[in-house]
């Protein structure tokens, strides 16, 4: 068998073959009517739709615009969101399960009404969704999956072989589905609301909101000011909680993604298994050719074996089932999962009327993030929205809600608990550290990480995290440090990447080794 060599840095598909317009960061004090934080597929539908309706809307980033995990999506458009629709009856009932359905349907045909409307070109193309197991123990709940789908009267068939040749004894499969070019189709979307109005500032840190006056007002990491009469937190994790303990309601997990050239074609189709690990395969084209993105390798942030294990992982997947010709693409993302799998979509707490937020897509951002941004123009435009009450960020269900929040806070405890008691090695030669390797040692009885990039300077980290006080572990896949309580993500320089933190890692000097 030919072994074929991964890319060597992470770079998104999405990214790299898209034309991203740069914005100048925030440097003064502003007013406007709706302020947005977080520049990806909720926040620019949302400023969309706003903007059409001749609202004042300000959007701004931590990082450039749509670099964030909607910019390292696997950008499918499907209500077909795993096993979750025999789940959701027994938790919420036939009609709140059937709304989720709707709202997700509803999110699909309204990108595509956009792509028409706006005559976007992202590659957008209808596809069936495949659910499949190679397993005998998930076969009945394909089975129990078809009966919901049936009951929630979405076309479907049970089959027992698929386009695709994969290892399998059931498929579950949704008819007309889809799948795009989000940048594509979101940079058109920003040029639209652009046009309309749209005032957009990157690499702008949110890290506050203070109620002490009329107007909410969002306040940057600079200490600069934007005065609004609503604010929406899309910034993926909240940047502000205000004692909502989102963190405690969520849980962050990282998934990847290779692209791939096979000498096979594509037969169509977009799969997902049933089971675990998961193994996702779809395609787009790229200049004329067949671009198969090969996922999965779901894993709670921080935790598990090193991060370059799954790419390797989903290579062997690949190559015992596919005629691989190149990998040209490596990538990973990072989601979060609600308490009960159902997005919070809405206001942060029922005393704020005018700070809402949308989080917990659970990987499945495309529908979720544009159904969030229909349900929060609703929600400022004071229109009735009949999603509002499925998706409200405060509700918590006793089932299974208690369970899953007892089991995400004991295992936050226990990764804060070995994060303390690690007997990392007091003693550390610095010559032993290779070129684009990281360590974790204690200098002067500090537990911190050391890391030797490609020009041989070091960098050094306090490693405890600035939300809780976690202690962040490696990411050789990112060069990142990632912590395994909540999800906050650092750069190896310190900053930070993806919250509940807000503030960057202590740096340290070098010298401080000698």
């Amino acid at each position: 068998m030919v072994h074929f060599h991964l890319p060597e840095h992470s770079q998104s598909y999405w990214r790299d073959t898209s034309k991203l317009k740069e914005f100048p960061s925030l440097d003064t004090s502003i007013h406007t009517e709706v302020g947005v934080v977080g520049g990806g597929i909720t926040g620019i539908t949302t400023a969309y739709l706003l903007t059409k309706q001749n609202v004042k809307v300000t959007l701004i980033d931590a990082n450039p615009i749509l670099k964030g995990t909607t910019g390292h999506t696997t950008a499918k458009i499907t209500a077909q969101h795993g096993l979750i629709y025999d789940e959701l009856i027994q938790h919420f009932g036939l009609e709140q399960a059937t709304l989720y359905y709707k709202a997700m349907d509803g999110a699909k045909q309204f990108i595509e009404n956009t792509i028409k409307e706006l005559q976007i070109k992202c590659d957008y193309y209808h596809d069936d969704a495949f659910i499949y197991t190679n397993s005998d123990q998930w076969k009945n709940d394909l089975e129990k999956e078809k009966a919901a789908y049936d009951q929630l009267g979405i076309k479907s068939e049970l089959l027992e072989a698929m386009p695709l040749q994969l290892p399998m004894k059931l498929a579950l499969q949704m008819q007309n589905q889809a799948h795009f070019h989000p940048l594509k189709y979101l940079t058109a979307l920003l040029e639209k609301s652009l046009k309309n109005g749209l005032t957009v500032y990157e690499n702008t840190v949110a890290v506050d909101i203070d109620h002490n006056h009329t107007s909410p007002v969002i306040v940057t990491k600079e200490g600069h000011r934007i005065t609004c009469n609503h604010i929406i937190s899309a910034s993926h994790f909240p940047f502000y909680d205000r004692d909502s303990f989102y963190f405690t309601r969520m849980y962050a997990e990282r998934a990847y993604v290779l692209g791939m050239q096979a000498t096979q074609k594509y037969p169509g189709g977009m799969y997902i298994n049933a089971e675990s690990p998961t193994r996702s395969v779809r395609s787009t084209k790229w200049d004329g050719k067949e671009l198969w993105l090969i996922s999965g390798e779901n894993h709670k942030t921080g935790q598990g074996k090193p991060t370059h294990e799954h790419f390797k992982s989903l290579q062997a997947f690949a190559e015992e089932n596919f005629t691989v010709a190149s990998y040209d693409y490596r990538w990973s993302a990072q989601d979060l999962t609600t308490l009960d799998k159902v997005p919070y979509i809405g206001y942060l707490k029922k005393s704020t009327p005018n700070i809402l937020v949308a989080t917990g897509f659970r990987k499945w951002g495309m529908t979720n993030g544009t159904a969030a941004a229909n349900i929060l123009t609703d929600l400022i435009m004071q229109v009735t929205n009949e999603y509002a009450e499925l998706f409200e960020p405060s509700r918590f269900k006793a089932d299974p809600s208690i369970k899953k929040f007892v089991q995400t806070n004991t295992d936050v405890a226990k990764q804060m608990i070995q994060g303390k008691l690690d007997n990392t090695n007091n003693q550390f030669d610095l010559e032993q550290l290779k070129t684009d390797q990281a360590t974790v040692t204690r200098i002067n009885g500090k537990r911190s990480g050391v890391y030797k990039d490609i020009e041989n300077q070091i960098h050094i980290v306090d490693t405890t995290c600035t939300h809780l006080k976690c202690e962040v572990e490696w990411n050789s896949g990112e060069r990142t440090w990632d912590c395994p309580c909540h999800g906050s993500r650092f750069s190896y320089t310190g900053e930070v990447i993806n919250g509940p933190a807000n503030k960057p890692l202590k740096k340290m000097a070098p010298d401080k080794l000698n």
